[in-house]
């Protein structure tokens, strides 16, 4: 598989996170208000489970919310990475199942976010094809942009992990 190229000037999302599905979040730690200024996106209590692959200090949630964290890089993953998204993609979609409301988020909330959030969606019964549909048009247009993390998708990330496995 190929890694993405640097994309450029990618623009900070517009709102701290985004829903998806009903009950299930996108997001990141900083975001763009109206004016241009960034803003730093704090979770405090708004969410029942918040997923974290991208931790840095400050940004919440509160003590007493459920927090998974598990940092990735946003390029290619190896197969015990791909692992803990597959763990944390079914961790979502249960919680979802249980009507809990579920962030999962990274720096933007485009890429790492939007593979796990892709993945829990795909283990609901969508296809890759749909679930990256549904992210780019309820996040942003820059959702997945990392062509690698959708390649991953395509595959299926259990596929995906076997051939990382392979290949170490």
């Amino acid at each position: 598989m190929r890694t993405r190229g640097k994309v450029p000037d990618v623009p900070a999302p517009d709102r701290p996170w985004c829903e998806i599905v009903p009950g299930l979040w996108m997001g990141g730690h900083e975001f763009r208000r109206q004016a241009g200024q960034v803003e730093l996106a704090v979770v405090r209590d708004e969410f029942d489970l918040v997923q974290t692959l991208l931790r840095l200090p400050g940004h919440g949630p509160d003590p007493g919310v459920e927090h998974h964290v598990w940092p990735i890089p946003d390029g290619p993953l190896d197969g015990t990475q791909l692992a803990g998204v597959i763990r944390l993609a079914e961790a979502a979609a249960e919680a979802l199942d249980q009507g809990r409301r579920v962030l999962v988020r990274c720096y933007h909330g485009y890429n790492r976010s939007g593979l796990v959030v892709a993945h829990a969606l795909m283990r609901r019964g969508g296809s890759a094809e749909e679930a990256i549909r549904l992210i780019r048009s309820r996040r942003s247009p820059w959702a997945l942009h990392n062509e690698l993390f959708v390649e991953y998708l395509r595959a299926g990330l259990p596929t995906a992990r076997l051939l990382e496995e392979l290949a170490e």
